[in-house]
């Protein structure tokens, strides 16, 4: 009734009636925490921290590195505070200067026009923006009146220099460039040059190039040194090759970067089925460059998980060339198809030639059998009539 109505799903409903009570039900394995995500964010809180006061001797970098709202918030009670606290001065200047209820005869006012404390913070927002109405200005009856003047007048400078500067470096961040550098979803490990490969691929959406871009891969695991210490993130750099030489990249088109899987690396004993089971591996990669536009350093981040690593495929080509030029599909950014890869790891495949070689055969005759059913069924029948003999 209630599925009929809507209310809950017919499928759940049936999964629900199929199921047996007394079978056991056994909960799925949480998945490891991340070091790094999928956006490049480093998944660390720092806590307990004593020394709060190391965030103050650097504050521009502390006022960057706060929230929009924050920021903003800061911004605005900066201006108002100092407005406010200058308005005070000028008000005190003229009530000690009788300048609040003048008498005939009086002398002339520090400050013309200033007959309360609203005035006095009108004068505040004038002398600090520099608007200048002409209604209040600054007399020479007072020199303490003049000191204030260039006192807020540098103050007001100060202000505008640190904040102005805070909201443009907050707008020009580094990682904002890096929102247009993608990584495949899933990393794959395949045959390249007769050597197991780890790959990814890496492209950039946006015309203006990254100067200089280098790519660098880490292995991040959790290791138990011989005395016994537990090392819960050890980091291990392991090489990239792209084609080029070296780390460096020429990020005009999406590349593939692979890790060559030798003696030397941390990946010579994975195995097909460690990727279901090996919770403590993690990947990261990072790309970093100098934006051609601004000539700021960004930096983007990924990282893979074991289950994120997909055994025997490789990525589809993409880059095409169509009308004397080169197009780019980034609708298949991401796709992989199946190639033949031997079930074993690289340790296996370096002591026992043999496996490499049962491959390469039965990749060889995969064709050839297709091709001998395809001429087969080409092939034309012809039957013998009985009249034709005669």
């Amino acid at each position: 009734m209630l599925s009929r109505k809507g209310i809950i799903p017919e499928e759940y409903v049936l999964t629900r009636l199929a199921e047996d009570p007394a079978e056991p039900r056994y909960r799925a394995r949480e998945r490891r925490a991340r070091f790094v995500s999928k956006k490049g964010n480093c998944n660390v809180a720092h806590k307990n921290i004593r020394e709060q006061g190391r965030f103050l001797q650097d504050v521009f970098t502390t006022l960057v590195d706060l929230k929009w709202p924050h920021t903003l918030l800061i911004f605005t009670m900066s201006f108002l505070c100092s407005w406010l606290l200058f308005a005070m001065a000028w008000w005190l200047i003229a009530f000690a200067h009788g300048d609040l209820a003048p008498s005939e005869g009086a002398a002339e006012p520090c400050v013309t026009s200033i007959h309360s404390f609203s005035s006095a913070f009108l004068f505040s927002i004038e002398v600090q923006v520099t608007i200048g109405f002409g209604g209040r200005m600054v007399t020479e009856e007072c020199p303490l009146a003049i000191l204030i003047l260039i006192v807020q007048n540098i103050v007001g400078l100060m202000i505008n220099a640190i904040m102005l500067g805070c909201i443009f470096m907050k707008t020009a961040q580094a990682h904002r460039r890096a929102e247009t550098l993608i990584f495949s979803k899933h990393a794959v490990i395949a045959l390249r040059h007769g050597r197991l490969c780890f790959m990814l691929r890496v492209g950039d959406l946006r015309k203006s190039m990254i100067i200089s871009a280098t790519i660098h891969m880490q292995v991040v695991r959790k290791t138990t040194s011989p005395e016994g210490e537990v090392v819960p993130l050890h980091q291990v750099d392991i090489p990239m090759e792209n084609g080029v030489g070296g780390n460096s990249i020429f990020l005009v088109a999406p590349l593939i970067i692979y890790h060559v899987i030798d003696a030397n690396s941390p990946l010579y004993d994975l195995a097909p089925s460690d990727l279901h089971h090996h919770q403590d591996l993690e990947i990261i990669v990072i790309l970093e460059g100098v934006v051609e536009t601004t000539g700021i350093t960004t930096q983007a981040r990924t990282s893979y998980l074991a289950d994120e690593i997909l055994w025997g495929q490789r990525f589809v080509p993409i880059v095409a060339e169509e009308d004397g030029r080169y197009s780019v599909d980034y609708s298949k950014f991401g796709n992989t198809i199946k190639v033949p890869t031997p079930l074993c790891t690289a340790r296996q495949l370096d002591e026992d030639h043999s496996l490499l070689e049962a491959l390469t055969l039965a990749s060889a005759r995969g064709p050839l059998r297709k091709r001998s059913v395809a001429m087969a069924k080409a092939k034309p029948k012809f039957s013998i009539s009985p009249d034709s003999l005669s």
